[in-house]
């Protein structure tokens, strides 16, 4: 459902600098190279001028607006506009696009935007029509070391370029294997460790109880990050200036026939895990599907979902190669970034910091794995006191979490985007996935090309 799209009128910006130490600042950034880290205050940035007080402009998705409200809640003297917006869900580019408009301008950035992808920070970091970048760098000053250093190992390392970090993760969205016990048990089936185990169970399925499933490629974030990224396929990989898409590579074409096979047999579908269709046809029939983190929220305990019953719902280790080390994909884990053009940095500090961070929301409220390593091991303590989950669901999710593939890229687009005008399409109209993972390539490498990037 798309976001309710509110409007607000932004708080007028003096011209005047109000403080005596915003002058100060002001008139030392004269000297400093935008994003050098001699500029005033060692932040890594040239500041605008400080307005005391002043209101914050915060842009999020409907989904982050509890976040929004929780943080009035405990600082009511900090005066946020809240702005909805897509949240730049599915590669939409809309972040980028609106931010283009105001350095266009020169003028009007909110300060701080959540975005759901976490391939921002490539050209969020890069400065557009002679400004200077919008996010600003949290490590080289203005955030304490201390505080970073929270932050689960790996979380920070795609918003981290050359060293600098460019944006918070809110969430992870490490994929484990989501399993049925009492369907496993009904069965005499075990849980899948490995993918040939994943295959192998597909048959059994298949020929003993036709019309159970055991997962979709109908999203896009499904089919890339799930399934190729899971799979450690080499398919989207970058640097700050190339990009290789490598469908060739032994690992690629073991899960491109993976999924083949599975769609042939009948136990993979093409329906979106969020439809209406998915849910109407296959509640009570997933023996099991590997999915992010969040579907525990977001499609297994949603009443207007699967609804899965407390005891049912198992989180299994996350499917790997046989002989293979274990690797992951990751799904999201959406990211807040502060914009260096603020006048008020003490508030887009403590506005940072508390929606990564507190137990008001990262551990009350929250629907994901939170990024920040005290307030996940709260939230999963939350999350398995219930008695809703079966087997090792604190330990799998944990161990999880610090099994992400590092070999994924994070360029300036997003690989959703293709995925959807290439693959969704075409499975639809009765190809393979190995039909379709040449035109995939080509889209893929003609959107890296559009980018700037030198394709390999």
């Amino acid at each position: 459902m798309a976001p309710q799209q509110r409007r607000f009128t932004r708080l007028s910006r003096s011209a005047a600098v109000i403080a005596t130490a915003a002058a100060a600042l002001v008139l030392a950034a004269c000297s400093s190279g935008a994003g050098a880290s001699s500029t005033s205050g060692g932040l890594g940035f040239t500041p605008a001028g400080q307005v005391k007080n002043s209101a914050i402009t915060v842009w999020v998705d409907a989904a982050r607006e509890p976040a929004v409200k929780a943080f009035e809640a405990k600082y009511p003297k900090i005066k946020v506009n809240e702005q909805t917006y897509d949240g730049n869900a599915g590669g939409s580019d809309s972040f980028k696009t609106k931010i283009a408009l105001f350095d266009q301008s020169g003028q009007g950035w909110p300060d701080v935007v959540w975005s759901t992808q976490t391939n921002d920070a490539s050209w969020a970091s890069k400065g557009m029509n002679g400004n200077q970048a919008f996010a600003a760098p949290l490590n080289k000053g203005w955030f304490s070391q201390g505080f970073l250093d929270g932050f689960s190992k790996g979380a920070l390392d795609p918003v981290t370029i050359g060293g600098t970090v460019y944006g918070l993760r809110n969430d992870l969205a490490q994929v484990v294997f989501w399993y049925d016990k009492p369907l496993l048990d009904k069965f005499g089936y075990g849980v899948p460790q490995t993918w040939e185990d994943y295959e192998a169970l597909s048959d059994k399925l298949a020929a003993q109880h036709p019309g159970y499933i055991l997962g979709s490629v109908g999203d896009s974030f499904v089919g890339t990050y799930v399934y190729y990224m899971g799979a450690q396929a080499p398919i989207f990989q970058s640097t700050a200036t190339t990009f290789s898409s490598d469908f060739a590579a032994a690992k690629s074409q073991k899960m491109t026939a993976l999924i083949d096979h599975m769609l042939k047999n009948g136990t993979l579908v093409q329906d979106s895990v969020f439809s209406a269709d998915f849910v109407k046809k296959y509640q009570n029939k997933i023996v099991g599907m590997p999915g992010p983190i969040w579907y525990t929220g977001a499609l297994f305990q949603s009443k207007s979902s699967l609804n899965v019953p407390a005891g049912h719902l198992g989180a299994g280790a996350p499917l790997y190669w046989s002989g293979d080390k274990i690797a992951t994909g990751n799904v999201g884990g959406g990211v807040w970034y502060a914009s260096s053009h603020t006048q008020n940095l003490a508030a887009v500090k403590t506005f940072m910091q508390f929606v990564t961070s507190a137990d008001e929301y990262q551990v009350d409220l929250a629907p994901g794995y939170p990024a920040y390593a005290p307030a996940a091991a709260k939230w999963l303590a939350k999350q398995a006191s219930g008695g809703y989950f079966v087997g090792d669901f604190q330990k799998n999710v944990t161990a999880a979490a610090s099994e992400i593939w590092s070999g994924w890229g994070y360029p300036s687009f997003s690989s959703e985007t293709s995925y959807a005008k290439i693959v969704v399409p075409g499975l639809a109209a009765g190809k393979t996935m190995a039909d379709l993972t040449g035109p995939w390539k080509t889209e893929l490498d003609n959107e890296a090309q559009v980018q700037g990037y030198k394709v390999k």
